[in-house]
């Protein structure tokens, strides 16, 4: 078995595993495995009902280790567009965190208190998510941190992605400098 480490250093750029027009994703020469934008919408279906999707993104809030308090649902208006929010007191994510939350299969909860956390599979924000739309834009702050990550169908669509790509943008809140270290 051979394993690739190393964060995607941008896309379409060598070694990002990113599809790129005409080309085969790549990493050392070594063929890459990509999971097409098509997946987030399949993917989905695993809730046959929009409260079983919002379930799971209440889940995600009363985990141990992200100690929220509070949750808020509620229904913005957006560009003339009903957007559902979701608003908890959490801890937050690191940068590093949100990259591997909205990644495919990769979990870092861990008990704790003696609480054990809901998921394990590292899937429930996705399929929750695109159940109830198109689009999923996360805003997080972790210490002096504000990090935004963008998980979109719209997006996907529009650039023609071959595999799907999230943008994730970290920056620092006391000198608004952009972070790009993400991994």
């Amino acid at each position: 078995m051979l394993l690739y480490r190393g964060a995607p250093v941008g896309p379409g750029a060598p070694g990002s595993g990113l599809a790129r027009p005409g080309g085969n994703p790549q990493a050392f020469g070594i063929r890459l495995s990509t999971m097409s934008p098509r997946y987030l919408q399949s993917n989905s279906s695993s809730h046959t009902r929009p409260f079983s999707a919002i379930a799971e993104l209440l889940d995600n809030a009363v985990d141990p280790d992200v100690s929220a308090r509070t949750v808020f649902i509620d229904v913005e208006e957006v560009k003339n567009k009903s957007c559902l929010t979701f608003t908890d007191d959490g801890c937050g994510m690191t940068p590093h965190k949100l990259h591997r939350m909205l990644s495919f299969g990769f979990t870092d909860k861990v008990i704790k208190k003696s609480q054990c956390p809901i998921g394990v599979f590292g899937n429930g924000f996705k399929s929750g998510s695109m159940r109830l739309g198109k689009d999923a834009l996360v805003f997080t702050k972790n210490g002096g941190t504000l990090t935004v990550g963008l998980l979109s169908q719209t997006y996907l669509e529009y650039v023609q992605a071959q595999a799907v790509i999230v943008p994730i943008v970290p920056f620092n809140q006391q000198n608004n400098i952009l972070s790009g270290n993400v991994g």
